[in-house]
């Protein structure tokens, strides 16, 4: 049998970070995380671009035209979604995750979904350096992995 294998192997690599303000004392330990881990797998620091949105939903689109550039080997998409009183939870969670399948299934470069849906803060903290530890760092990690695993793929098209 031939594995083919990514690796989190980080050097050369070049990776954009998206990232939800909406609460935002979750979401900048998820990036804090992520730029961590990136660092930690050999990524120089100036290979790593980070973005800012408005939101969840408005994630998506930046990952688009930052995936479209050609220049990143893969994005993070980070935020924090916290149930409320209504609907707009659920709408936004959902929509925010399909956006960014279509991202990466559109463009082929890994956009790793980690926009926390949770059903209060106290969860969402437990995910961004509490007792879940951090799913920035780890949502770094999928993102080299799958540009490695990426690279080691055959390529598609006409025989």
């Amino acid at each position: 049998m031939n594995e083919l294998k990514g690796s989190t192997d980080g050097a050369g690599r070049r990776v954009a970070i998206v990232a939800s303000r909406f609460n935002g004392h979750v979401v900048t330990k998820l990036v804090d995380g992520a730029s961590a881990s990136l660092i930690s797998h050999g990524v120089a620091d100036d290979a790593v671009d980070l973005a800012w949105v408005p939101g969840a939903f408005e994630i998506p689109l930046v990952a688009e035209r930052l995936a479209r550039t050609g220049r990143y080997d893969a994005i993070v998409c980070l935020g924090a979604v916290i149930r409320g009183e209504t609907f707009h939870f659920d709408l936004v969670a959902n929509e925010s995750a399909r956006g960014v399948a279509d991202v990466t299934r559109a463009t082929g470069v890994p956009c790793i979904f980690e926009v926390l849906a949770t059903d209060d803060l106290a969860q969402a903290q437990a995910r961004a350096g509490g007792a879940h530890g951090n799913k920035g760092w780890e949502a770094a990690e999928a993102a080299l992995h799958m540009a490695g695993l990426l690279e080691a793929l055959p390529r598609g098209g006409a025989r």
